[in-house]
């Protein structure tokens, strides 16, 4: 199934509400297959998810099983089958729209609730073949039972108090405070059974008169040690979880430890200074698991992550996948324990790998042009089910057929938006030898007769890949306006193995930068292509590149930079992850690659982009950069203060423009932008900013 472009890519409000889908929950018998499914909500100020059922056979259309306002989240099965989810549903008595948990019957019915808790309930994990569920939810530090976290949870609300009193490090991650409350792991004890009957889900607020489960604290006395990380046995009797170890200096790593169901005894299995630890499935035998190992990077030398066998009795390792160059991600064992599938990514794409528990040898199973962002195991071998997506199409579920590789489109219950153009590689070579490869995506029409604007689309991270869809930075929008989109991998980039990592590690202004001027000659080269009529665009670190690029090179009409580093010196001690970069960054990287070094040789248009909320990149790199910009660049403000440069702030977004209205208005602005300074075709603002509206008695009026 297909939707047409002229109305997905030509019109962002239908962009904007089409569906996406993530995430993929099997049943341990094989036979159900979940996934969830957000939409715009009701307000249109954000999306909710609700649970849709997908046929493992194909044979069915996709079935919706939830149905609330408020949305439904964080699907996981039971032995039995019944499913597990969170909404925040309200309840009559409750004053607080946190999540809730709720079970749904496998054999229909509409979902009872099982615990409401002041804080809420993030997640469930259930054993495959135990009757076993654990439950991750937050608590105040103070709270030494429900009863006292209910108690400590309304005193701030009643208070109307939101302050944090820190003791130690980060305070921030990513988009969220963290604190007061803290994230920690529970085991659910005596869930309430759902009613029988046949009615699919209806979204109901409550079920009246069930009992509410009781919650057993596997993860007391590690305050903020608990690190997320959740892998419960299949048998259910212990879980492998993450733990944060302080380290000096405001830094800290990863390890791991087992944790005793039944007894909540907890100790460390894996734990090495310089080293971080990632859980991964455990066996089904229990004896061992799957976990990533990688060394502490520093700024001579760049994590490398690798595949490890954990034995949970002994804490031996043992390295798997020590031939193939990769970054091998464990997925999910097969059930005869024979191996384990495992994700990494690969020259632009991301299949799903074959790893031999026995011998440690990699083989590659699927091999189309997507990249996987999940996969599970069938029960009786040889299948497989994914979560794949591509520049060609947004996510959508599959069946694998491990022995040949073959996979199967199932019925999806989102539709594949047909593309308004056509998508081929470039490949370029960097200035020591190195192959840089890059996706370019060109309109129908681009020819040498029309040859199309180029757009080129530098990608986050720094350790990242064009690789996958993104709804967020989607180039078809700006394909379906007439430009070419190029999407290369410079140095730094992953699936080209470590050495093309290390070539670009703690110099970023080095190898890529002058990759992606390598990329962006050989592109501007095709016929199909307009050299004359450029751009450069970037967020995060694809935002510091398009600062730096700004400061090395005129040859681009316009560069967009959103959510841009811009002041190396101060963005490594504000960002929420400082200990991190330290080890990334020194002063020696931020003394030579800083971008605000260079702001007096930019003579190009600049529009940048930040949220005040953005906890990674601070908004003080973004508030610097503007007034640098008007300041000091080769295009200062007049004497009037009119700049040809533009800041688009959003004050309630954070590193990422979550909201559809905001969304919506960020491709509308940086769409203008490029129409004016690129095509040389000024466009009106969008209303919403309110810096224009049609006169009374205008002709437009009408």
């Amino acid at each position: 199934m297909t939707q047409r472009s002229e109305h997905l890519f030509s019109d962002l409000d239908q962009y904007i509400a089409h569906p996406r889908l993530s995430g993929l929950a099997l049943s341990p018998d094989g036979t159900r297959l979940v996934t969830t499914v957000s939409a715009v909500n009701t307000a249109g100020d954000g999306y909710a998810g609700a649970l849709w059922e997908i046929d493992p056979t194909g044979a069915a259309p996709a079935r919706r099983l939830t149905h609330s306002v408020q949305g439904e989240g964080s699907p996981a099965f039971t032995a039995s089958g019944d499913l597990y989810f969170t909404s925040a549903r309200p309840d009559a008595e409750s004053k607080d729209k946190d999540p809730a948990l709720f079970r749904l019957p496998a054999a229909g019915g509409e979902a009872v609730e099982v615990l409401r808790r002041a804080g809420g309930v993030t997640r469930a994990h259930s054993a495959e073949r135990a009757e076993v569920t654990l439950v991750s939810a937050p608590l105040l530090p103070g709270a030494a039972t429900e009863e006292q976290q209910r108690e400590l949870h309304a005193g701030r609300r009643d208070a109307s108090v939101d302050a944090i009193l820190h003791t130690g490090y980060p305070v921030r991650f990513w988009d969220r405070d963290l604190g007061p409350a803290r994230p920690h792991l529970f085991a659910l004890d005596s869930p309430a059974s759902a009613p029988q009957n046949t009615a699919d889900d209806g979204g109901a607020a409550g079920t009246t008169g069930s009992p509410q489960a009781r919650l057993r604290h596997l993860t007391a006395g590690l305050g903020a040690g608990f690190g997320g990380e959740v892998q419960l046995s299949q048998g259910g009797t212990a879980a492998l979880i993450s733990i944060t170890m302080p380290e000096a200096r405001a830094s800290q790593r990863s390890a791991l430890a087992m944790v005793d169901i039944a007894t909540g005894e907890r100790r460390i299995i894996a734990d090495e200074p310089g080293y971080t630890f990632s859980t991964g499935p455990i066996s089904p035998d229990g004896t061992s698991a799957a976990v990533v190992r990688s060394a502490q990077p520093t700024p001579q030398q760049a994590p490398q992550p690798q595949l490890h066998l954990l034995d949970l009795q002994t804490g031996q390792l043992k390295r798997l996948g020590q031939d193939a160059d990769l970054w091998l991600i464990p997925s999910a064992w097969l059930p005869d324990g024979s191996g384990l599938l495992a994700l990494a990514d690969q020259g632009g794409r991301g299949p799903v790998f074959e790893v031999s528990a026995q011998t440690g040898t990699v083989r590659q199973v699927t091999t189309e042009d997507a990249t996987y962002s999940a996969v599970l195991a069938a029960p009786k071998g040889g299948i497989a089910y994914g979560v794949r997506s591509s520049y060609a199409h947004p996510e959508e579920v599959v069946s694998i057929d491990l022995s040949s590789g073959e996979t199967t489109r199932l019925q999806n219950p989102t539709p594949r938006p047909e593309l308004p153009g056509r998508l081929t590689e470039v490949q370029s070579t960097g200035i020591d030898g190195a192959p840089v490869r890059a996706w370019l995506a060109l309109p129908d029409g681009a020819s040498a007769q029309q040859p199309a604007p180029l757009l080129l689309w530098i990608h986050g991270g720094p350790l990242n890949s064009w690789n996958a869809w993104t709804w967020r930075w989607n180039p078809w929008l700006m394909v379906e306006q007439g430009y070419a989109v190029l999407l290369p991998d410079p140095a730094l980039s992953t699936g080209y193995g470590q050495d093309f990592v290390q070539r670009g590690w703690n110099s970023w202004g080095g190898h890529p930068f002058t990759d992606l001027m390598a990329i962006t000659d050989v592109t501007e080269a095709r016929e199909d292509i307009d050299p004359t009529r450029t751009a450069a665009m970037g967020g995060s670190f694809g935002g510091y590149m398009a600062n730096w690029i700004a400061g090395q090179t005129d040859r681009f009409s316009a560069i967009v930079t959103h959510a841009s580093l811009w002041a190396l010196d101060q963005f490594g001690p504000t960002t929420d992850m400082a200990s991190y970069w330290r080890h990334e960054l020194d002063e020696t990287m931020a003394a030579e690659h800083s971008p605000h070094h260079h702001v007096e040789k930019i003579v190009t248009p600049m529009l940048v982009i930040h949220g005040d909320k953005d906890y990674r990149v601070p908004i003080g790199e973004g508030l610097r950069l503007w007034y640098e910009l008007l300041a000091n660049s080769g295009l200062p403000a007049d004497a009037e203060g009119q700049t040809p440069h533009r800041f688009l702030y959003f004050p309630s977004e954070n590193h990422w423009v979550l909201k559809p209205q905001h969304a919506k208005l960020w491709y509308q602005v940086v769409s203008g932008f490029l129409s004016e300074h690129v095509l040389g075709e000024p466009s009106e603002l969008p209303p919403e900013l309110g810096l224009s509206m049609t006169e009374p008695g205008d002709p437009e009026a009408s």
